[in-house]
């Protein structure tokens, strides 16, 4: 099969790295290679800020909630929605920019996911591994101040990235019918799929070597999404310039 189809079908969140440090030429190329990932309009709305200091390591991993392969990580990567080089361009040609508008943070936050998703895949050809960290949206204003970001531009998601010193099963995925349409959006089998994805999902928390235990996708979902989720995120992102509309 295809060796970049394998690659993207192996794929396992990466949270215990070896000492082994991560040359800065090959960073380099990994994110040379991803600088050529889609972008909507060519705007290329996104930066990513390398953090090898051990010391910003060590506060961004209580800014995330205390995540220990942020520290442990040889590079850790925040990857940001970038709009202030792009009103820098309209200063240029003295234009001034149509700012806040939701189109805007939709757009930079998309094409940062791609970028990210990029950097991972040729981070993970190259025998590295990974895991996004939500986390850096915990505290996002002590991370703008720590990162010395601009307004225009807010952290979407962090990355650790070494080399990997555990080897986790990867986990099952949804069945396609509930990721894959065709034509029209169908869903009348929504729930009987569910149902069928929680044993498969349950049979592989019970028999996985770390950390095994007894639960279904839906209640993990369930308990999820029934809390506040981050609410402090809207306020963010006004006191940024996202002033949403």
């Amino acid at each position: 099969m295809n060796e970049v189809i394998e690659l993207l079908k192996s794929h396992r969140s990466i949270r215990r790295f070896t000492n082994q440090d991560v040359e800065e030429k090959m960073l380099m190329e990994i994110i040379h290679a991803a600088r050529h990932s889609a972008t909507s309009s060519f705007l290329q709305a996104y930066s990513v800020i390398r953090v090898r200091d051990k010391e910003k390591k060590e506060k961004l991993s209580a800014y995330c909630g205390d995540q220990k392969h942020i520290r442990q990580a040889p590079v850790f990567l925040v990857f940001c929605a970038d709009l202030h080089k792009l009103s820098t361009a309209c200063d240029i040609q003295n234009k001034e920019m149509s700012k806040g508008y939701s189109e805007q943070l939709i757009l930079a936050s998309v094409d940062t996911a791609i970028w990210g998703q990029s950097v991972l895949l040729a981070a993970e050809s190259m025998g590295l591994g990974g895991v996004y960290v939500g986390g850096i949206r915990n505290n996002p204003d002590k991370v703008t101040e720590l990162l010395q970001l601009p307004q225009q531009v807010y952290p979407v998601f962090g990355m650790s990235l070494g080399y990997p010193d555990q080897d986790p099963q990867v986990k099952p995925r949804m069945p396609l019918p509930l990721v894959y349409k065709e034509e029209v959006y169908q869903s009348e089998n929504d729930k009987d799929l569910l149902t069928s994805y929680d044993k498969t999902f349950q049979e592989y928390l019970r028999n996985r070597q770390h950390n095994p235990r007894e639960e279904t996708w839906t209640a993990t979902v369930a308990e999820k999404l029934s809390k506040e989720s981050r609410p402090h995120m809207k306020q963010y992102l006004q006191s940024q310039g996202f002033n949403i509309k």
